[in-house]
């Protein structure tokens, strides 16, 4: 059948599931917008190329399914780029599609002209220019297939503005051969010799620990994970993007491990003499320093990506498949059995943590305001039940430590890239996609101020989000190395802050302020009952060691060797039991 480019476009989206994508229009890519209603697509306008990558990525990370950002050429291509690549290092599934000039111009440094798919090359799972209407169909569909096959990814697609307009022939993917099949797994004969080997390691420890990376979320195998750990009594420690995967008020969860990771999680990794590292990457803020990881331990690492497998830490066995099927073989193969003294020893590292979180919460209704203080009301208010989408630096740390993922429902953030900005637009996708969902987003001054130009989307959007605006009048993680480090010179991170407020009510959203923890109370059951969208500002304590985030292991140290008082001093090598 005979289409145009954007005909072929948005043909492709309406037959892979698409109901929304996120972009700014400009005139490279303005043939494709012309249609957009004529599919019935809806479109979220956005602020900031940037924030549309976002957006996407939280949409996609809300449903399973693929994100679709769109851009124009040149500036509006290489705005997408932090967004492509925060996707690339998280695992999400993104299609964005720019613009391009004319093919004839390509490489004359025409108007708003980039070679966006050579920018892109080390941030996507591949790349295409499209310079033959006829090849459109079919790049689109692949790409499609490429972004959520194995492990997910982001793919970009060029559309020169010819190619847009010319008319060729689409045929419908279920008329097409065959594509190239996904990267497959390992031979299901070596995989059985190894899951057999695996069961057995499992059965023979004494003191195991499984680590749960973003692949079990990203493969829905949180209900196997936890069927597993019951079974086999195995403690379990969560990634920051493993959040929502394992209950955290179960007695097997020790919590986040890693730079800011719980006692029980850092110390039961470094105890060990098994470690079952499943669908992560070993990043190195979840090791500490290598040559210290988990000495005694015997490794083990599972993941669909078989690039990722002895990478970083050494490994005594890897299983190159999807967890969701490891965790199936497993579960019916592992013996169950206990391990009281294990558990002993691990139960008084969590009661040490459970100490640490409580005496880290103000009681008193009238003292100064913390960012832990704030959360824990939050989770209390709500009970643990609403959707997070949570900014980069300290209030990342503090939401994953003092709102414990019970419900299942999403734990949002920007994981391996570590951008500032991401809370606000990542919300708006995941809003739109979970539209019964209460939506929260907690971010800090300096991040929010990087994405704000996107509350003008929430109320064009008119979506009921909760948005958090820590406001410490610093750059608070930054500053904080700079107290640890630095000799407290506080170099660029004082941030002169507008009123949020006042900012927030000139967008048309109700906002209110809160400087005592029995404010924090109020406003927050204010924000739980708006039925749109609401911007609370929490005036909290920026220095000393309450505007620090503990425990913390430093840079290039044992990941035992933690900071987990206010001081700096190292803990012991055991902490008070």
């Amino acid at each position: 059948m005979q289409r145009t480019g954007a005909e072929i476009v948005w043909e492709v989206l309406r037959r892979e599931g698409v109901e929304v994508v996120f972009g700014v229009p400009g005139g490279a890519i303005m043939p494709t917008y012309d249609l957009r209603a004529t599919y019935g697509i809806h479109h979220v306008l956005m602020r900031h190329e940037q924030a549309a990558a976002h957006a996407a990525d939280g949409y996609a990370r809300a449903t399973g399914r693929v994100g679709v950002a769109l851009a124009t050429s040149g500036p509006g291509a290489t705005n997408l780029t932090t967004g492509i690549a925060n996707a690339m290092l998280d695992s999400i599934p993104l299609v964005c599609i720019t613009g391009q000039v004319h093919a004839q111009l390509l490489g004359t440094d025409a108007f708003q002209e980039a070679d966006i798919t050579g920018i892109t090359l080390p941030i996507t799972k591949h790349g295409y220019l499209v310079t033959d209407v006829n090849d459109l169909g079919p790049a689109l569909h692949e790409a499609f297939s490429v972004a959520r096959s194995g492990r997910p990814g982001p793919v970009l697609v060029d559309l020169p503005k010819d190619v847009q307009i010319a008319t060729g022939e689409y045929i419908p993917p279920e008329l097409l051969a065959p594509s190239s099949a996904a990267p497959g797994t390992a031979d299901e004969g070596d995989l059985n010799e190894a899951l057999g080997e695996l069961t057995s390691m499992i059965d023979d420890a004494e003191r195991p620990v499984v680590l749960c990376g973003h692949g079990i979320v990203a493969s829905g195998s949180g209900k196997r994970l936890l069927q597993l750990a019951e079974q086999a009594d195995l403690p379990t420690a969560v990634t920051l993007l493993g959040k929502s995967a394992f209950p955290e008020t179960h007695p097997l969860a020790l919590g986040m491990m890693g730079m800011h990771g719980t006692v029980a999680a850092n110390f039961a990794i470094q105890r060990a003499d098994l470690l079952i590292a499943l669908g992560m990457r070993f990043d190195d803020r979840v090791t500490g320093r290598l040559d210290a990881y988990a000495p005694d331990a015997r490794k083990v690492h599972v993941d669909i990506d078989e690039v990722e497998l002895g990478k970083l830490v050494s490994v005594d066995l890897t299983i190159h498949a999807d967890v969701a099927d490891v965790l199936a073989w497993l579960i019916s193969r592992v013996r169950s059995r206990q391990r009281p003294a294990w558990r002993q020893k691990l139960g008084a590292w969590q009661d040490e943590d459970a100490q640490r979180i409580a005496s880290s919460v103000t009681r008193d209704a009238t003292s100064p305001l913390t960012v832990p203080t704030v959360v824990r009301k939050l989770f209390d208010s709500t009970h643990g039940d609403s959707t997070l989408v949570v900014d980069v630096g300290q209030c990342q740390m503090w939401a994953a430590q003092f709102y414990p993922a019970t419900s299942g429902k999403p734990f949002i953030t920007s994981g391996g890239l570590g951008t500032m900005g991401f809370a606000l637009p990542a919300a708006i996708g995941v809003q739109i996609a979970r539209p019964q969902d209460e939506v929260w987003v907690l971010a800090g001054d300096g991040g929010f101020q990087m994405s704000l130009h996107d509350l003008a989307t929430v109320v064009q959007e008119q979506l009921p989000l909760r948005i958090a605006v820590f406001n410490n009048g610093y750059l608070g993680m930054v500053r904080q190395w700079q107290e640890m480090f630095y000799d407290g010179r506080y170099e660029a991170t004082p941030l002169l802050n507008p009123d949020f407020v006042k900012l927030a009510e000139a967008y048309g959203i109700e906002a209110a302020r809160a400087e005592t923890p029995k404010q924090a109370d109020e406003i927050i059951a204010r924000a739980r009952s708006c039925s749109g969208p609401v911007l609370m500002e929490f005036r909290v304590v920026g220095e000393g060691p309450e505007g620090n985030v503990y425990p913390m292991v430093s840079a290039g140290c044992a990941l035992d060797d933690m900071i987990y008082q206010p001081t700096l001093a190292s803990c012991a090598k055991e902490p008070r039991l």
